[in-house]
C-alpha cells in the first residue's frame, strides 16, 4: 500500500513540476511578446533618444544666450547711433 501511495505522490510531484515549468515558459513568451509590442509602439511614435534631446537642449540654450548677447549689442549700437544723430 505504501508503494502505491508513494507512486501517487511521485506522479503528483512530477505533474506539479511540469506545470510550473510550463507556466514559466508561458511567462517568458508573454514577456517577449509584450516587449516586442511595446518597442513597435514606441518606434511608431517617432520619439527621440534622451542623448539627442539633451544635445538639442544644450544647443538651444547656447543659441538663446547668443541671441540675448546680440540683442544687447544691437541696443547699444542703436543708442550710440541715436546720440550721434542728435
Amino acid at each position: 500500500m505504501t508503494t502505491g501511495s508513494n507512486r501517487i505522490f511521485d506522479d503528483f510531484a512530477r505533474l506539479m513540476t511540469d506545470a510550473a515549468s510550463t507556466a514559466q515558459g508561458m511567462r517568458r513568451e508573454v514577456e517577449t511578446m509584450f516587449q516586442a509590442q511595446a518597442e513597435k509602439f514606441l518606434a511608431g511614435m517617432d520619439l527621440v533618444q534622451r542623448e539627442e534631446f539633451e544635445a538639442m537642449k544644450e544647443t538651444a540654450l547656447k543659441a538663446r544666450a547668443e541671441n540675448e548677447e546680440l540683442a544687447k549689442k544691437i541696443d547699444a549700437l542703436e543708442a550710440r547711433l541715436a546720440r550721434l544723430e542728435d
